[in-house]
């Protein structure tokens, strides 16, 4: 059972940190873009912005069992495959990007506006307000927002498992559901509840040191 219940742990920690990375980095850019166009952006731009919007509110919008399932060809275009640990991180992504798009843009644009606007009276760019006024003053929230996805996707990868993702899910449902053994469904569940609990409180400690 713990040689099962190990390799499904390091399936779903694959799965969540991978996922998690690639969604951080891409969901930057159109968290930046989304703050920029803003009506009180540095480049207000009411087209850019509200077709950027729309785009970020409906890809939120769907459920990610639905998800998996609609975006199996991508996977199997980028991954080779539709099922498994490697080819969950496609929808997973795909999955995380919107999600963290939206909250590192309310998280950039919490900014202080007289810090934004001090910054342009010394003749900052546009480029160094991103950078060293944005990105910088909202680090403690943008740290806040990664806690969240990581903690969302723990659960994502849990349900990827549902329907050949590998992980803890997977092992909950083929030997703890399918098999009628509650000792795995019982181990699963506590450890993506300690997984859970080990976020947020370093996601905690780290906010307290950047605030």
């Amino acid at each position: 059972m713990w040689d099962v219940i190990l390799k499904a742990t390091g399936e779903t920690l694959y799965m969540v940190f991978f996922s998690t990375l690639i969604a951080v980095v891409l969901g930057m850019i159109p968290a930046i873009i989304l703050t920029l166009t803003a009506p009180d952006g540095l480049k207000p731009n009411r087209a850019v912005y509200g077709v950027l919007d729309v785009i970020v509110n409906v890809f939120r919008s769907f459920p990610f069992i639905i998800l998996m399932v609609l975006v199996i060809p991508v996977t199997r275009a980028l991954a080779g495959k539709s099922i498994g640990t490697t080819a969950a991180l496609v929808p997973l992504t795909l999955y995380a990007i919107p999600f963290i798009a939206r909250v590192f843009e309310n998280a950039l644009r919490e900014t202080d506006a007289g810090v934004i606007e001090a910054a342009k009276s010394f003749g900052a760019t546009d480029m160094q307000i991103i950078w060293r006024v944005y990105i910088k003053e909202s680090i403690p929230r943008l740290l806040n927002g990664v806690t969240l996805l990581i903690i969302n996707m723990v659960g994502a990868s849990a349900m990827a498992g549902t329907i050949g993702g590998g992980g803890l899910g997977d092992v909950a449902i083929r030997k703890g559901y399918q098999s009628y053994d509650m000792q795995y469904l019982i181990v699963t569940s506590i450890i993506l509840i300690i997984l859970v609990q080990l976020v947020q409180g370093i996601g905690n400690a780290l906010y307290k040191k950047k605030a």
